[in-house]
């Protein structure tokens, strides 16, 4: 590993920062969050965990996914000409001070968004535009459970280039190509042994796929709704999370001699009370214990089942934003409990 200073990543940052969109945590209105930043004067040197992932830079919020342009006629009586126009993403970017947890949600997004067929097209222009720049945390938060998972603090797997904060800077591990073009010809010494390791939480119990089909039934379920307001914030905090609707809007009005209207692409929860509703009305998830049931059980069990990964990294975040308390860790604590309880 090498050494880079304070000094020296500022100077990088900047000359990223020009070139190609740079995204890094900032504040906001007193609120920690990813955002876009002109240079690396905005960029919040000490932090936690910001509020939300860095999910959107790749999967925003609300996307644009094609513009449609209804012109007059083409020569002919009634003909109606359309325009569509397709939304590209071009510009090269860079995420800096990605935590690995935020990391391992990308990869987790690329086993559905990227390794299937067909894949995502929008997706997969931002994340082969964007470099990540990781940095490591020094220790985890009082909600945090990556190692449960098969994280870690400092798990540089996942991202093209990490940092880990030293005494006088930070240790730089090159991961990827991308990550050392990024470093270019930067003069940096060498960092004599490793870094300190982190400080790491008890690990917690995780339920095998038994629990979760044996349970599924469960009136605990029901229980934990009591408490739900289906307000779906666990999802949008979540690196993770994926679901979206497609709506097709009317642009308003413009200088324009043609109707215009957009598809635009949106997050969405499974937590939502109308997310599984259908034509006429009928909705085969209409109580809350059923959606949060279809939540958890998506996470550990029907998403690793499809695609390989858990769509959980443990940052704890949806933990933190729940305004009823119900713990992500509580829920997997009892069916482990009730398993063993069941096994015995």
């Amino acid at each position: 590993m090498d050494i880079i200073t304070r000094d020296q990543l500022a100077a990088l940052l900047d000359n990223l920062a020009s070139s190609r969109t740079l995204i890094a945590p900032c504040e906001a209105e007193d609120v920690l969050l990813y955002r876009r930043v002109p240079s690396s004067a905005e960029v919040a040197w000490d932090f936690d965990l910001p509020v939300l992932s860095a999910k959107g830079a790749l999967f925003p919020p609300t996307e644009r996914l094609m513009t449609v342009e209804k012109g007059g006629d083409a020569g002919e009586e009634n003909a109606v000409q359309l325009n569509i126009l397709e939304t590209i993403f071009e510009d090269e970017q860079v995420i800096f001070g990605v935590r690995p947890c935020d990391a391992r949600g990308f990869k987790a997004l690329d086993a559905l968004l990227l390794e299937t067929d067909p894949m995502d097209t929008y997706y997969a222009r931002r994340r082969e535009k964007t470099t990540l720049i990781g940095l490591a945390c020094g220790q985890m938060g009082p909600s945090c459970f990556c190692t449960s998972l098969g994280g870690a603090p400092d798990d540089w797997r996942d991202v093209d280039l990490m940092l880990t904060e030293i005494e006088d800077g930070y240790a730089v591990k090159v991961v990827t190509e991308k990550g050392r073009a990024l470093l270019g010809d930067l003069s940096l010494r060498e960092l004599p042994g490793e870094p300190t390791a982190p400080v790491l939480n008890d690990p917690l119990p995780v339920p095998g796929d038994e629990a979760w089909t044996s349970q599924f039934k469960d009136g605990f379920w029901d229980n934990l709704a009591e408490r739900c307001l289906s307000c779906r914030i666990c999802a949008y905090v979540c690196p993770v999370c994926r679901c979206f609707d497609v709506r097709d809007e009317l642009v308003p009005a413009t200088t324009f001699c043609y109707d215009q209207y957009e598809r635009i692409r949106c997050w969405d929860s499974c937590t939502g009370v109308n997310y599984r509703k259908i034509a006429g009305g009928h909705n085969p998830r209409s109580e809350k214990g059923q959606r949060l049931r279809n939540r958890f059980n998506c996470k550990f069990y029907y998403y690793p089942q499809q695609y390989g990964v858990i769509a959980c990294t443990g940052c704890g975040r949806c933990i933190d934003a729940c305004p009823v308390n119900i713990d992500i860790t509580e829920v997997m604590e009892h069916l482990v409990i009730t398993q063993e309880g069941v096994s015995k």
